[in-house]
């Protein structure tokens, strides 16, 4: 069995393959290591690319575009290997970056997953929205990381460089045990894509094991390179933290914090709807339409969920009010919270 497989799962990225693939190449060779690019039904040049230009890359052929978290299902389970990264394919990555990660999950085997440092590929001295350096989640759900909160960025003074739990490994660069992947059912497919990450880790932490930031490792991701900031993405974020949050909340919670999100949810749609704009504003209203609509499907799922946890309170989950302290008492970065 190989020690790493290096996921890259793609879709119509040619030209990110050419600007980031040598980079993994690069810096990935060693016994035991493969790079798999893992294709969504490409209708551009990527395939080609691949086998023409990096002829040591093995790839993966799916018929469909399956979206990020059931294209990564579908991926891993012609994968076999100890460890798997899922590594976006706008992410450069930097020498040695594999070997803090492995070493210390070899060290530890009650770690389940772990993520590098995330820095920004187009503001090298900043953190990376996508995860910067390691994930939290407030109260009502609403995810953060060391190093950004909300839209405030910091820049990387080494200040959060130390190994610390998290609750959720950014899915940028996620390494990970395959047979945990596999022992909690991998990501949910029909996320498609955003937050599908966070709602594996949630299932990882609820069932004892741990997650942590490594960031003696390193690597830059450009960001929002796949699916840019629109109505789409909107309803996906908005639909699927609400998902999240009915298939993994204990009970104590789970009304309380729904009823909060819905008076959120509506806040943020007036926002867009301030701002005219309109696109957003009908995603927020179509994406509580269709959790509506798809909750009766995932009460057995979060029967199932709450029935394998063995803890409900854990690092990384935290009871603060994220959107309170950010606009009302002006906190802007990680180390205000702790």
């Amino acid at each position: 069995m190989l020690k790493v497989s290096v996921v890259i799962l793609n879709w119509n990225g040619a030209e990110m393959l050419r600007k980031f693939l040598p980079s993994v190449c690069a810096y990935s060779q060693a016994e035991g290591i493969e790079v798999v690019v893992a294709d969504n039904a490409s209708t551009d040049s990527s395939l080609a690319v691949v086998c023409q230009e990096f002829p040591g890359v093995r790839t993966i052929q799916m018929d469909k575009n399956y979206g990020f978290a059931d294209g990564y299902n579908k991926a891993l389970a012609q994968v076999e290997a100890e460890y798997v990264v899922l590594l976006n394919s706008d992410v450069e990555v930097t020498p040695n970056w594999l070997q803090p990660l492995i070493a210390y999950m070899d060290a530890n085997p009650k770690v389940a997953a772990c993520q590098p440092k995330l820095r920004s590929w187009r503001n090298k001295p900043s953190f990376e929205y996508a995860g910067a350096c390691g994930g939290f989640m407030d109260r009502f759900g609403y995810p953060y990381c060391r190093g950004r909160i909300l839209g405030t960025v910091e820049e990387d003074k080494g200040q959060y460089d130390t190994v610390t739990p998290i609750f959720w490994a950014t899915g940028a660069a996620l390494f990970i045990r395959l047979d945990a992947y596999r022992q909690v059912g991998g990501l949910d497919g029909r996320f498609f894509a955003h937050m599908e990450e966070i709602d594996l880790c949630w299932r990882l932490k609820s069932r004892g094991m741990e997650i942590v930031c490594i960031p003696q490792s390193t690597v830059y991701h450009v960001g929002a390179a796949t699916l840019k900031e629109s109505p789409r993405k909107t309803f996906l974020n908005f639909r699927n933290n609400l998902l999240m949050l009915y298939k993994n909340l204990p009970q104590q919670d789970l009304r309380t914090v729904m009823f909060v999100r819905s008076l959120l949810d509506y806040v943020a749609a007036f926002q867009y709807l301030v701002k005219l704009d309109w696109g957003n504003f009908v995603a927020v209203f179509k994406a509580r339409w269709a959790f509506a609509k798809m909750k009766p499907e995932y009460e057995a799922v979060r029967k199932e969920n709450l029935s394998l946890a063995v803890q409900n309170r854990f690092p990384g989950w935290t009871p603060h009010f994220l959107i309170w302290n950010y606009y009302a008492r002006g906190k802007r970065v990680f180390s205000s919270f702790e």
